[in-house]
C-alpha cells in the first residue's frame, strides 16, 4: 500500500486488496458486522483461528462451562443420600483420608440442607440449590464423577487441562485450536472471570498450543477488559497506523516462521482490534429487558456479581464465541468448606438463580439445542470427619457430581451412582478424562484424533485415557 500521500485514506477496496490478511481486513471487518465472520475452513492453514471442520456433525456449536472452585459438596447438592441423615455420627472406617491410603476411623457427618424431588423427572436436588432444583427437567446430573488427585491445584488443573502433575492445554483452548472461531471480532476462547482460581491462569492456558487460543479473562466491572478503548485520534488514523505495523510484522515473520509466539502477537492484536467495536456492544447489557435482568437477579447499572457473568455468557454466545467459561470466585473464601459448611450457603445464593435463569433464557431463546452447558467443580467434600460433632468436610475426590445440560444430552435424567453414604463410586464411574471425551464429542471431536505433537509426542486432552458417556447421549 503506497503510504506516500497521507492526505489520501485508502478506501474499503483498497485495504482488503493489499491488507493481506493484516490488521486492514480485521479493520474492514469490522464495519460490518455481516463481514465479521472470519474465512471458511479451506483458509485454516493460513488463519489457525478460521473455523475448521470437525471430525463428525456435531451437536453442540459452542460450550459454556461453570466452574465452581473449591470443591462443592456433592452430598450436600445433588447427591442425596438417606443413610448420612439416618446414621449420623456412626462411626466406620475408611481406606483413605485425603489422598492416604491406609485404614481410619471415621464418623458420619449429616447434609445441612434436605433434599427435594424437583420438576417432571422428580430429580432430587438440596435445598442449597432451589432455583436450578426448578430446571433439573433440563439437567443430566452425573452422581459418578472421579478425579486423580485430592488437593485443589492439582484438581484444577485436572478438570481443566487433563492432567494433574503438569500444566498443558485448557480444554477451551483445545477447542478454539481445533474449531477455530466464527466471529473474529472477539476471542475464540473467553473465561469471566473476578479472580483466578487455584492454578491460576494457567487454567486458561494453551501451553505448547499456538498462544492464540489461550483465554481471554474478562474482569466484572466497568472495565471488564482493560485499555479497550482507542488512543489516537480517529478510527481512520488507527486502521493506517495498524496496518503499517501489521506489514512489518508480517516481514519479520517471513524469516521466522517458526516463531509460534510472535505469530500469537501478531493474532493477538488483530483480535483487540476488533474487539474495540465488538467487545463494548457485547457486554453491555443494558440493552436487555428489565425482565430478564430480573431473572438473572441483576439491578439495573450493575456490572458485577454472578448474574451479569451468566448474562454476558449468553450474550458472548449468540455472538459465536467457541468457549466461554464462567468462575464464581477465586482460590479464597471459596467452596473450601473445612471449617464449616454453612459457608456454602451465601455461594450458593451468588450462582443458584443466575445459573437457572442462563439455562431457562438458552431455552426460550432456542441456543439451549445447540449450545453445551457444563457445571462442575474440582471435587466434593467427604461425607465423613475425624471429629463427630466438626461442622466441616475435607476434600473428597474418589465420587462428586457435575452436570451438563443443552445439546446432545438427554434431559431430566441421573447417570451413575455413589455408595450409600457417598465416599465412593457404586456404579458407572465418569472419570474426568470421560467427562472431556464426551464434551468434545458432543462437538463433533474425537478426543482421540485431537492432537498436537510436542517434544516428540502426540499430545491429548484426555492423554492416553477417557471413553464417551453415550448413555447419557440423546
Amino acid at each position: 500500500m503506497d503510504l506516500s500521500n497521507t492526505n489520501r485514506l485508502p478506501s474499503r477496496r483498497d485495504v482488503l486488496r493489499n491488507a493481506a490478511g493484516g490488521f486492514g481486513a480485521i479493520a474492514l471487518h469490522a464495519l460490518s458486522g455481516k463481514e465479521a465472520r472470519a474465512e471458511p475452513a479451506a483458509g485454516a492453514a493460513a488463519d489457525p483461528l478460521a473455523p475448521k471442520r470437525p471430525h463428525f456433525a456435531p451437536q453442540a456449536k459452542r460450550v459454556i462451562f461453570i466452574y465452581l472452585t473449591g470443591g462443592v459438596s456433592h452430598v450436600d447438592s445433588f447427591d442425596p443420600k438417606p443413610e448420612l441423615f439416618a446414621k449420623h455420627g456412626k462411626q466406620i472406617s475408611v481406606d483413605n483420608w485425603q489422598g492416604k491410603l491406609g485404614e481410619f476411623k471415621r464418623f458420619l457427618k449429616q447434609p445441612n440442607w434436605k433434599f427435594k424431588p424437583g420438576g417432571k423427572s422428580g430429580i432430587e436436588v438440596s435445598d442449597l440449590f432451589p432455583h436450578i432444583r426448578n430446571v433439573v427437567d433440563d439437567l443430566c446430573v452425573i452422581r459418578s464423577m472421579a478425579s486423580d488427585h485430592t488437593n485443589h491445584y492439582e484438581s484444577t488443573l485436572g478438570m481443566h487441562c487433563g492432567s494433574w502433575t503438569f500444566a498443558r492445554p485448557s480444554i477451551g483452548a483445545w477447542v478454539s485450536y481445533a474449531l477455530g472461531t466464527e466471529n473474529r471480532n472477539l476471542p475464540s476462547f473467553v473465561v469471566i472471570a473476578p479472580h483466578a482460581p487455584y492454578a491460576g491462569a494457567q487454567t486458561w492456558g494453551s501451553d505448547f498450543l499456538p498462544g492464540c487460543h489461550q483465554g481471554t479473562q474478562l474482569i466484572p466491572g466497568k472495565t471488564p477488559i482493560p485499555n479497550i478503548a482507542r488512543r489516537v485520534a480517529s478510527d481512520r488514523l488507527q486502521k493506517l497506523e495498524l496496518d503499517l505495523l501489521a506489514g512489518a510484522n508480517r516481514e519479520h515473520l517471513r524469516t521466522r516462521s517458526s516463531e509460534r509466539a510472535l505469530e500469537a502477537r501478531i493474532r493477538s492484536f488483530e483480535t483487540a482490534f476488533g474487539m474495540q467495536r465488538a467487545a463494548p456492544e457485547a457486554l453491555d447489557i443494558s440493552q436487555e429487558s428489565a425482565a430478564t435482568l430480573k431473572m438473572y437477579g441483576i439491578e439495573p447499572g450493575a456490572t458485577t456479581g454472578f448474574g451479569w457473568q451468566c448474562l454476558a455468557a449468553r450474550r458472548m454466545a449468540e455472538r459465536d464465541v467457541r468457549f466461554i467459561e464462567l468462575i464464581d470466585v477465586g482460590s479464597s473464601a471459596n467452596w473450601d468448606a473445612h471449617g464449616d459448611m454453612k459457608t456454602h450457603a451465601p455461594l450458593a445464593k451468588n450462582v443458584d438463580q443466575p445459573i437457572a435463569a442462563l439455562i431457562t433464557d438458552l431455552k426460550q431463546r432456542g441456543m439451549l439445542d445447540d449450545t453445551l452447558v457444563v457445571w462442575t467443580t474440582e471435587f466434593g467434600r467427604t461425607p465423613y470427619h475425624e471429629k463427630a460433632d466438626h461442622p466441616g468436610r475435607e476434600h473428597h475426590h474418589q465420587v462428586f457430581s457435575s452436570w451438563l445440560a443443552g445439546a446432545g444430552v438427554k434431559a431430566g435424567v441421573t447417570y451413575g451412582e455413589s455408595d450409600e453414604f457417598g465416599i465412593g463410586v457404586a456404579e458407572r464411574q465418569v472419570h474426568v478424562h470421560d467427562f472431556h471425551a464426551t464434551i468434545l464429542h458432543l462437538l463433533g471431536l474425537d478426543h482421540e484424533r485431537l492432537t498436537f505433537r510436542h517434544a516428540g509426542r502426540d499430545f491429548r486432552l484426555t492423554d492416553v485415557a477417557g471413553n464417551v458417556v453415550r448413555d447419557i447421549l440423546s
